[in-house]
């Protein structure tokens, strides 16, 4: 009976997952929307970049800086802080503000490719993981039914089948909780854009 639950938990969950949200992108398995990449003018309203651009990994300074603020470890606090404690002692204001906000933007954006790419490798592998637990679940019924009926694989599939399933909800969460990264990244990215941005004036 408990094999019976678990399983059509799996199937009911793998379905759900199996229904993306947009047709576009169909291993995408979060609920908020995918987007691919942070566009510039959402995060940025200060001067052009396109003089700085790959330039601040040229500067040792401004790439500790970025690997720094990049970190999701980094409080948001304390990297807002660093920030304006990086720009009031800048002697050339501008454009080390350009510069630094250059390499966040490129490096928060690769994280958020990252961590999206890694989120549909794992929808792609539940997908497969829900679809094999499906025909072991048939495989079970049919040794249930079975005349005579073999008690030792009966239990073997159907503790199998238990342990299948526990990974399959584990992952599950953890999908659920990687979903909620990207927003974090565009979040920081637009909060450290803004501090930078009022740095500057």
């Amino acid at each position: 009976m408990k094999v019976r639950l678990l399983a059509a938990m799996v199937v009911a969950l793998s379905g759900t997952a199996a229904r993306a949200a947009d047709p576009r992108y169909p291993d995408w398995p979060c609920t908020q929307a995918k987007v691919p990449e942070i566009s510039l003018a959402a995060v940025w309203a200060g001067p052009p970049l396109d003089d700085v651009q790959n330039k601040w990994k040229d500067d040792a300074k401004i790439s500790a800086l970025v690997a720094k603020l990049s970190a999701r470890k980094t409080p948001l606090d304390e990297a807002e802080k660093s920030v304006k404690e990086f720009l009031a002692s800048s002697a050339d204001k501008t454009a080390n503000a350009k510069l630094l906000f250059a390499g966040l933007f490129d490096t928060l954006n690769a994280q958020r490719f990252q961590v999206m790419n890694g989120l549909e490798r794992v929808s792609r592998k539940q997908r497969e993981a829900a679809d094999k637990i499906r025909e072991e679940t048939l495989q079970l019924h049919a040794l249930q039914g079975a005349t005579p009926r073999d008690e030792a694989k009966v239990e073997a599939l159907g503790n199998e089948l238990i342990w299948k399933t526990r990974i399959f909800e584990d992952r599950n969460k953890v999908v659920r909780f990687v979903c909620e990264v990207p927003t974090a990244i565009d979040q920081r990215l637009f909060a450290l854009g803004r501090v930078i941005q009022q740095e500057m004036e």
